[in-house]
């Protein structure tokens, strides 16, 4: 079976780091005052290398796909709203689709494995499987299945980006009962118990969320996937959508694309790309901080730090989509502040 590579994707440079950090301390304000956004631009510098970079060309990817596992009752909603809500997306009624559109971001939207018939443009078709298998009874998908919608990913971004020159993406995701199949990656590639990584997705009442938390731990026992494999934890208790998911975050780091994380399944998404390649999580940000509890177990695994924090638990990319600002400022202000000298400010005496 064919292997992934990922030494194409490095660590920051540190010398840039430091260089903007050197520029920070000299912007017309007290040092740090700009808080987080001064930890975002310096990271941006670090992947852009240059302060000649304008974001303009900022993308929304939302990948969906189906999920076995529905058929043992762990969701609120019926399996063909995954499909339904395609068209919604493309149809603009969604509300990824009114934020893309307010924000000025292009939407991408792709089929990884939904169940029914091939969706026609402008939705992509990157089916691998019409839905994963119940991963209660069966692995979700074989390795090469999972292999193959993670190189679809990859090659999916690579191909726009080439068209449109991304100066910064983010992700998201549709697919009922897909906030079962990350709660149960979570708990695989970070050793927590399935209670402490699983909420209620869209809405469960207390019943139907403690029979999701049998149902997780019965699959998690039948299947035992190895936390130090994310290929083996990702076929046997992930989705199509999340592999792919996978693939954009590791294509968008050799490509040196700053990728912003939405929810749990983004997150689920983005600790499976960490756990393949390690400095590829140096070319993510934290949009904000899900209800569902895997979530911040994920960001702190990642050592990122959320920059919203409200209560939100959509999905669809919406979260990461509302950081566009944040980060837009954050590169804004380092470029273009006055430094002391420049703006004849007295500094901070020594």
């Amino acid at each position: 079976m064919e292997s992934l590579q990922f030494s194409a994707i490095h660590p920051l440079d540190e010398s840039l780091l430091c260089e903007a950090q050197s520029r920070l301390d000299q912007l017309t304000k007290p040092q740090g005052s700009l808080g987080e956004l001064e930890e975002i631009a310096k990271r941006l510098f670090a992947i852009y290398g240059s302060r000649q970079r304008e974001i303009r060309n900022k993308a929304i990817f939302v990948l969906a796909g189906d999920h076995g596992i529905v058929r043992e009752g762990v969701s609120a909603y019926p399996q063909e709203v995954t499909r339904q809500m395609l068209a919604n997306f493309v149809e603009g009624g969604a509300a990824i689709s009114v934020l893309a559109h307010s924000l000025g971001a292009r939407l991408f939207v792709a089929d990884f494995g939904v169940m029914g018939e091939r969706h026609p443009q402008p939705i992509a078709d990157k089916k691998v499987r019409q839905s994963t298998r119940n991963f209660l009874y069966e692995d979700a998908m074989t390795q090469e299945e999972a292999l193959r919608a993670i190189k679809q990913g990859m090659t999916w971004l690579e191909e726009l980006h080439q068209k449109h020159h991304f100066d910064l993406i983010a992700l998201g995701e549709m697919g009922i009962g897909n906030s079962t199949s990350s709660a149960a990656m979570i708990a695989a590639l970070t050793g927590e118990s399935i209670r402490s990584v699983t909420g209620r997705g869209t809405g469960l009442n207390p019943d139907l969320y403690e029979k999701k938390i049998s149902v997780l731990e019965q699959a998690l026992r039948a299947r035992n996937p190895r936390g130090e494999n994310p290929l083996e934890v990702l076929s046997k208790v992930g989705g199509y959508e999340i592999a792919g998911l996978a693939g954009l975050y590791l294509e968008a780091a050799r490509l040196k694309i700053p990728c912003i994380i939405d929810g749990l399944i983004s997150s689920a998404a983005a600790l499976c790309a960490w756990s393949f390649a390690p400095h590829a999580s140096h070319y993510f940000f934290a949009s904000h901080l899900s209800c569902e509890p895997g979530h911040k177990k994920v960001l702190d695994c990642l050592k990122l730090s959320p920059l919203i924090h409200a209560g939100m638990r959509l999905g669809e990319g919406s979260g990461a989509a509302l950081a566009f600002p944040i980060l837009e400022s954050a590169w804004n202000l380092f470029c273009n502040m006055a430094t002391f000298e420049s703006a004849g400010v007295s500094s901070k005496d020594k």
